[in-house]
């Protein structure tokens, strides 16, 4: 805090009778209390230097690491600290040593006072003063530290503001000794500060004057976490797993494949799926199929609900996310979601080694739809390209086409009620799919299954999809489309009067 605001400060807080510590100090501290500010540092010095219940020592200083230090001096040589204080080193601290003093010496609790002064400053004369004026009775140990800086040819600004001594008697040799004439105990050295306050403490306790208080159960305090993580002795439980992508290394990894092998590799989007989806490197026939799902699920025109939500929310002035967004969310068991389903359904079959026959028969009978049969447009007589091409090339690269030659003798059977209840593309892509994966070498039939039920046939169509509805949303910014608003004649409204 600047120099002019903490006069301001001090002003304020004498006017409204408010003790101020600081204001550049690290704080404060009663033990069994409370504690301001960082004094006593982690919980675990707290609990070495017995700060956890009051003793019968109280404490200034001007320093705040050296009351950590002093902390440290009166829990090895005396009961405790009653309470402490670092007052700071600016040169118009908040409080100064004999307010603290005289509220310690007229504390009945307090029996053994500790004054910690430095270099510049005047403020320990008015404590020897205190002491011959019958002020300060309570025994008194105190020290100036700074005495080192008389072997310097010039004056040396330590490290607080007020750390110099303009003059002798500023020094800290003048003030140690004026201290000691006043009648405080003061050491030869810092080095034996912690033995004085140890023989004033045990002659206290000698004379009766001190009755130590019983030692309570030490409490357990846990462990500070960062300290220990930072020393490797706990880890932090992980908020997620993923087993998928690694970025924290010299380069990103795909299920422990280095993003440059990725591409000296042209494993392709489809390669790159396999690794994140599935976790494994599938061969080229199984990753050239995952791209040719993708590429025949990309679109299916504007009129699918869709792409008619993606383009109504672009006209409305909808961004891509959220056009994209209202098309994605047309997806579901009529629109685009039944591959999951038909693949469970012929796999089931299929592996229960039911009857095409019987299948349809069973189903017809639970007044179930048969997932991926079906099509409003296509039928025998006007097939369906994509249906076409995706059973060509199982046929031509899958070893085993089990679900796949299941789900035909199924299209046989319901094509003879009607013409279009032929294999659709979505059931087509989903037997095709569930074959390569188990014929591909990669799964397990377990796998496979697991697979399967969580969805990624699913995900293959709405990843497909997305490619058609960015497409349609930049078609109809590309055009400058306005808001859509559909024809009233194209509307049935229904009224009372009818």
């Amino acid at each position: 805090v600047p120099e002019q605001q903490t006069r301001l400060l001090n002003k304020a807080a004498k006017d409204k009778g408010v003790g101020i510590i600081g204001p550049a100090t690290v704080g404060g501290i009663k033990p069994g209390c409370f504690r301001i500010g960082n004094t006593g540092g982690m919980l675990d010095n707290i609990v070495m230097s017995r700060l956890y219940r009051p003793g019968s020592v109280a404490y200034v200083s001007k320093s705040g690491g050296m009351s950590n230090e002093l902390n440290n001096l009166i829990a090895r040589n005396s009961d405790g600290v009653y309470e402490g204080v670092a007052i700071g080193g600016d040169r118009y601290p908040g409080s100064r040593f004999i307010d603290h003093l005289l509220r310690y010496n007229d504390n009945p609790n307090v029996k053994i006072l500790v004054l910690l002064g430095e270099v510049g400053g005047a403020d320990e004369y008015e404590v020897a003063s205190a002491i011959k004026a019958g002020r300060i009775t309570k025994p008194l140990v105190a020290w100036c530290i700074g005495t080192c800086a008389s072997i310097f040819p010039f004056e040396v600004q330590f490290g607080h503001a007020g750390a110099l001594a303009n003059a002798n008697a500023e020094t800290a040799a003048a003030k140690n000794a004026a201290l000691k004439e006043a009648g405080a105990h003061v050491p030869d050295s810092f080095f034996s500060f912690g033995d004085k306050i140890k023989e004033i403490y045990d002659g206290l306790v000698s004379s009766g004057s001190l009755v130590p208080a019983p030692e309570p159960e030490t409490p357990k305090v846990p462990m500070d976490y960062t300290w220990a993580k930072r020393l490797g002795l706990v880890r932090k439980p992980a908020a997620f797993i993923s087993s998928i992508s690694d970025d924290r290394g010299e380069e990103l990894k795909y299920s422990g494949m280095p993003i440059s092998e990725v591409f000296a590799k042209e494993i392709g989007v489809g390669g790159v799926l396999s690794l994140l989806w599935f976790r494994k490197r599938l061969p080229s026939y199984a990753t050239t199929f995952v791209e040719m799902i993708l590429m025949i699920s990309a679109d299916h025109g504007p009129a699918v609900s869709g792409a008619h939500n993606t383009i109504v929310a672009t006209r409305a002035g909808k961004d891509l996310v959220s056009s994209l967004t209202s098309g994605l969310l047309t997806i579901g068991p009529r629109f685009g979601g039944a591959l999951d389903e038909a693949a469970l359904m012929f796999t089931e079959a299929s592996d229960c080694g039911h009857e095409p026959e019987q299948f349809v028969k069973d189903m017809r009978k639970q007044n179930k739809l048969i997932m991926g049969i079906g099509h409003r447009i296509k039928s025998l007589s006007n097939p369906d390209k994509r249906v076409e091409i995706v059973k060509e090339f199982a046929l031509k690269h899958f070893s085993d086409n089990t679900v796949l030659n299941f789900a035909l003798a199924v299209e046989g059977i319901t094509t003879r009620k009607k013409a279009n209840l032929i294999l659709n593309v979505d059931g087509c892509i989903a037997v095709c799919f569930v074959d390569m994966l188990r014929s591909c070498g990669a799964f397990t039939k377990d796998e496979v299954n697991e697979l399967i039920e969580s969805g990624c046939l699913n995900g293959l169509f709405v990843l497909g999809r997305s490619i058609g509805f960015i497409g349609h949303h930049i078609d109809q910014k590309r055009l400058k489309q306005g808001l859509y608003r559909h024809p009233w004649d194209d509307i049935s409204y229904l009224s009372e009067d009818m």
